[in-house]
């Protein structure tokens, strides 16, 4: 589905979208990864700004070129929902987080997933956990590179808000991509979030694991977790639960995000 206008350049081993707001250039790079993870650069004057660091080392060198090919300043690097691994990448950069994101990546569930990857994937990923050069805050704005960017704080990390270019990044949306839902509680939590979202006008969502997404995509995925409960709540099983979904959503990819989201909703089993 097209949002804007934009072009795209093709890597060694992943793509790049680039979307011109005249002042602002946001460049998403989709890396291709086994996680299917999405990361961006925004660019403007010669200064640019970076959300999430990459987990795979062929995506760590591939963004670090490409970001070269530029010729910006990168003046930070935002770490929310992907700041337990990566830690080489830019590692001359300031690293911005916050004080939540910090305790779920070093201590809550993303440092568990974190073990899982290393297990699964070995040496092809920096597992090193990443430091905080600047800690942000609940409601804060702060400007990077001459670009604004307001914090918004969530369970286990935080989104934010580029009012320039009508932005918000968040950790998952995907309309056609399933994701981790940790339980009912989390669900609503998600679909508060982004009911709000919608209701504000943001025509731009960025997150970490699929292309640029807009308005239309939002209430897509409020339904999909909606029916995602109902689902639960009829199902007695993970398979159960799993096998349902699947055949609600056959087209959907993300299947290991459907795994951890059965686990959450069935946990003792």
């Amino acid at each position: 589905m097209k949002k804007i206008n934009f072009k795209i350049l093709t890597l060694k081993k992943g793509v790049v979208a680039v979307y011109d707001f005249n002042e602002i250039k946001l460049h998403a790079y989709q890396t291709y990864n086994p996680m299917n993870d999405e990361l961006f650069v925004l660019e403007k004057k010669g200064k640019a700004i970076v959300i999430e660091a990459p987990l795979f080392y062929e995506n760590i060198k591939e963004l670090e070129e490409y970001i070269k090919s530029l010729n910006v300043s990168v003046e930070g690097v935002l770490l929310s929902y992907h700041m337990a691994g990566g830690a080489s990448f830019l590692p001359e950069a300031k690293r911005y987080s916050s004080k939540k994101a910090y305790e779920t990546a070093s201590k809550g569930h993303a440092r568990e997933v974190m073990k899982n990857f290393a297990n699964a994937f070995g040496n092809q990923i920096d597992s090193a956990f990443n430091s905080v050069t600047n800690y942000v805050k609940d409601g804060e704005t702060l400007t990077i590179a001459d670009i604004k960017v307001t914090i918004k704080e969530t369970g286990d990390g935080f989104d934010m808000i580029f009012p320039q270019i009508n932005a918000v990044y968040l950790h998952m949306l995907g309309h056609d991509v399933h994701s981790i839902v940790a339980g009912n509680a989390s669900a609503d939590e998600i679909i508060a979030q982004l009911t709000a979202y919608a209701e504000d006008g943001y025509n731009l969502i960025l997150s970490s694991h699929c292309a640029p997404e807009n308005a239309r995509d939002i209430r897509t995925k409020i339904t999909y977790l909606k029916n995602l409960k109902k689902i639960a709540a009829e199902s007695t099983s993970q398979q159960e639960f799993k096998s349902t979904v699947q055949e609600k959503y056959p087209a959907y990819t993300g299947e290991n995000y459907l795994d951890m989201t059965a686990k959450f909703f069935f946990p003792q089993q």
